[in-house]
């Protein structure tokens, strides 16, 4: 679990603020002979390999803040529900586009609730489609206006990130969606206290599909089924498929779906899992 979140934490449409650096490509100078040749690739393997240990530190650092962030204010910052039962929580992040009807189309052919993270923007231009989500018994929440990193922006931004896609979605659906997911997953404790002031509940994730890597259905499938346990959290995307990078979402669904309702699992929005009314 602690891996899936790492790969999370650099990840999430782009996927994250620590998303691995590509490696400089060795100078095009032309190489005359051989030996020159064979000495160019220990140095660019020895980059390769300081470039990755840098991103898994990276990684690793943002972890431990994140889990000391949750721990520190367990009632505003949260990655799962309750352990001791079998609900668990579908959310899709970086909704709507065009994209996102045909993830509802398969939820409403099995009667499954999810919960969808708004981009402000998006929902400005398919208003029609966050209507739907409602409309068909899904819970919106806020996923910032423009899907910035929140932790390198200033406070001030930061709170119109938020607010901003507050007032969007209250004209659209009529409430003041009660939880955050922020891009990245990424948040700082400064913001977290703010959101916390303000009636906010934060929410990242404890399974994830690493689906914006435009994997196949069948490795999206091994990666939520392998990790999803009671009160689980699952990361999926419902928007953005450029090139069609999400399809093995849209491909996996059906069969996650009956999987995990063979194995007892009850789908839930997230004011189902934790008890909470929807309206901040």
């Amino acid at each position: 679990m602690l891996l899936t979140f790492l790969i999370c934490c650099t990840g999430c449409s782009q996927d994250t603020s620590t998303t691995s650096q590509q490696t400089s490509k060795p100078s095009t100078t032309a190489i005359t002979n051989h030996t020159s040749k064979l000495e160019q690739k220990p140095a660019r393997e020895t980059s390769k390999r300081v470039t990755t240990r840098k991103s898994q530190s990276r990684a690793h650092k943002s972890y431990a803040a994140l889990s000391r962030l949750r721990h520190k204010y367990p009632q505003i910052f949260k990655n799962n529900g309750s352990s001791q039962s079998r609900k668990i929580a579908l959310t899709f992040d970086d909704v709507p586009d065009a994209f996102t009807n045909k993830v509802l189309d398969t939820l409403k052919k099995y009667n499954v609730k999810a919960t969808f993270f708004i981009v402000g923007y998006k929902a400005e231009a398919h208003p029609e489609i966050v209507r739907r989500m409602v409309r068909e018994g899904h819970l919106v929440g806020n996923h910032s206006y423009n899907h910035p990193l929140l932790t390198k922006i200033p406070m001030a931004k930061f709170e119109r990130q938020i607010l901003r896609t507050d007032a969007i979605l209250y004209r659209i659906v009529g409430y003041h969606p009660k939880f955050i997911r922020p891009p990245y997953g990424e948040i700082n404790e400064q913001q977290v206290r703010w959101a916390g002031r303000q009636g906010y509940i934060i929410v990242n994730w404890n399974v994830d599909s690493q689906d914006w890597r435009g994997l196949s259905a069948s490795k999206v499938s091994k990666n939520i089924l392998s990790t999803t346990k009671p009160g689980s959290i699952i990361l999926q995307h419902a928007g953005g498929n450029e090139g069609g990078a999400l399809n093995g979402t849209l491909e996996a669904l059906p069969y996650i779906i009956e999987r995990l309702e063979r194995q007892n699992y009850q789908f839930v929005t997230l004011t189902e899992m934790f008890h909470i009314p929807r309206n901040r």
